[in-house]
């Protein structure tokens, strides 16, 4: 039993350090999580959704739809602050999208191409 529960833990701890030190887009690098999510509960993001799609909202985020960048992604979160007369601060519409990348888009970092040799 200790050794099951050793294993889980050592487990969830590196799951949750590899949350953390997962690559970040530049675009969301100093991003506000805590304010972001404050805002999204806030904001009641979830339940506009739930009324849009159906069911819990989740299947509004499809990265392989038309938010496929975490431009796309800010934009995005821009748009509804603007059509739903949220007035976020575009600090706060960075910390929104980051929030959203981090929990449901997990766009990956973009490398510059090598240069030919």
């Amino acid at each position: 039993m200790w050794r099951t529960l050793a294993a889980l833990a050592a487990t969830t701890l590196t799951l949750a350090v590899g949350a953390q030190t997962a690559p970040v887009p530049e675009i969301f690098r100093d991003a506000d999580l805590e304010l972001g999510t404050r805002l999204v509960n806030e904001h009641k993001c979830a339940e506009c959704h739930s009324r849009r799609v159906g069911g819990d909202g989740s299947a509004i985020y499809k990265p392989q739809g038309r938010i496929n960048t975490p431009g796309a992604l800010r934009g995005m979160v821009d748009y509804c602050s603007t059509e739903l007369n949220l007035g976020l601060f575009p600090e706060e519409v960075t910390a929104v999208a980051a929030v959203l990348q981090r929990d449901h888009y997990r766009f990956g970092v973009s490398r510059p191409a090598s240069a030919p040799r």
